[in-house]
């Protein structure tokens, strides 16, 4: 017999010594009115499986009168406890049975008793199972997480979601009971990926809901209306790039609402954006040199290229993506236009080898599609293929709106780009490909698939961008 097995067979035993009901020697109460149930178990077991019992027993002696040891557990519910006592028993449990609204009262009934392996074993079971519940209980999550220092494995998950996808989760969170501290992470995110008019959005509806009473519309505002909004919004307001903003957002979006601004920010706004040399220089900067994209697509862009994993350019594109109002110098350089240069392999070629950190986008003939990629290696003529762990590939559906978006990292980095004199940028030679003014789009290399179909399309423009730095 191995060891498995003969471990299999001591937890089968002590769990039959739970359910005899001739030796034990201790009842629990649990639960509160109308929902009790007495549960009978054995001291010596509890007092050395839980650090809760072992405290409570050690000043709760066996009476000498024979009579059993009584011990109360209001705050947990009867079948919470019962799955968490077959547990201390033996040492098993099943957590596919429960929904996770019982799994995470488990964990926390787990934290009560001292129970350490179960609550490394649930948060566990949590993150690698339950995935999208948390994104979509994000905020209870977060707040459960955060009420105990044994859920440290759960904290850390939250906070990876954070910094990863605080867009979703911004999208995802209930506003009216997500606390401050989320909305503070979500908003001072590197990753952020929505424009700042829409984080001033969400963070004021955000302020409204935790105040239900003021009024739904700003001219109603009385002067304690607007001080309960400013007090809520304290923590929040610093950390909102407002100088990233256009003079029609802050004007329109912004300034209706100056009281809840420090005296001395308002200011300082109301001086930049109504200053002719700033909105000189505002405009200069918000725009990018393209017929298909925008700035904001090329902020998002650059975002991307931002979080890749071994990114030499990390420090530069930190200054464009977070610019403040005197650091403008980064730029898109555009290296070629199909309208312009032509629409050959030889053109691409003669214009694009030997240049590095290029970011292609391709203007789909009769629709709003957008498709793109970024390879940060040189273009060779070689046939051969590229290799890179950082290149990527996007679409976006509608050029009217960046949120609606697909961004696929390589996945085979050996097979990144392929170089070839007869096509002209190519990633993969099938994920993103184009020959002329032909493109098509598979799925090989690269973790998503980036568009519906896999035929081919007409390309109606394209362009390849340099990133560098002033």
């Amino acid at each position: 017999m191995n060891d498995d097995n003969i471990l299999q067979n001591l937890s089968q035993n002590l769990l039959e010594i739970l359910e005899d009901g001739e030796y034990y020697d201790i009842t629990i109460e649990v639960g509160s009115d109308p929902y009790v149930k007495i549960f009978r178990a054995h001291m010596a077991i509890l007092y050395y499986r839980s650090p809760y019992f072992r405290r409570i027993l050690s000043v709760n002696k066996k009476k000498n009168d024979r009579t059993l040891t009584h011990i109360k557990l209001p705050n947990i519910l009867p079948e919470t406890f019962q799955v968490i006592l077959r547990y201390i028993y033996g040492g098993v449990v099943s957590l596919n049975e429960y929904d996770v609204s019982n799994i995470i009262k488990i964990l926390v009934s787990a934290s009560e008793l001292g129970l350490q392996e179960l609550i490394i074993l649930v948060q566990s079971y949590l993150i690698e199972n339950k995935t999208e519940w948390i994104e979509l209980n994000f905020n209870d999550v977060y707040q459960t997480s955060f009420e105990n220092n044994c859920f440290s494995e759960l904290q850390r998950y939250c906070n990876h979601l954070i910094s990863k996808v605080p867009d979703k989760i911004f999208r995802l969170i209930n506003l009216s009971s997500t606390s401050e501290k989320v909305i503070v992470s979500l908003i001072q995110s590197e990753n952020l990926q929505i424009k700042v008019i829409q984080v001033w959005d969400y963070v004021l509806k955000w302020g409204y809901a935790q105040n239900p009473e003021l009024p739904s519309d700003r001219k109603n505002f009385s002067e304690e209306d607007f001080n309960t909004l400013k007090n809520s919004l304290r923590q929040c307001i610093p950390h909102i790039k407002f100088y990233n903003l256009t003079s029609d957002e802050f004007l329109s979006k912004v300034l209706p609402y100056k009281k809840i601004l420090s005296e001395e920010l308002l200011d300082d706004l109301i001086r930049h954006f109504m200053n002719p040399s700033n909105r000189s220089e505002e405009d200069n900067s918000n725009h990018i040199d393209s017929n298909i994209i925008t700035y904001q697509h090329a902020e998002l862009i650059l975002r991307w290229i931002n979080t890749n994993r071994s990114n030499t350019y990390t420090s530069m594109l930190k200054r464009l993506i977070y610019r403040d109002t005197t650091d403008t110098t980064q730029k898109f350089k555009l290296l070629l236009r199909g309208t312009w240069d032509g629409f050959t392999p030889e053109k691409f070629h003669e214009i694009c080898d030997g240049q590095s950190h290029t970011v292609t986008i391709v203007k789909v003939q009769d629709s709003n599609e957008i498709l793109g990629g970024y390879n940060p290696i040189g273009w060779k003529s070689d046939n051969c293929y590229g290799t890179s762990e950082d290149s990527f590939i996007f679409s976006f559906k509608d050029n009217s709106n960046i949120e609606n978006h697909i961004l696929s990292r390589v996945k085979f980095e050996l097979t990144a780009t392929f170089n070839n004199n007869d096509i002209g940028p190519s990633f993969s030679g099938c994920d993103l490909t184009l020959r002329n003014n032909i493109g098509s789009c598979s799925l090989k290399s690269y973790e998503n698939q980036i568009r519906e179909t896999t035929g081919n399309f007409i390309v109606e423009e394209y362009e390849v961008f340099q990133i560098i730095g002033g």
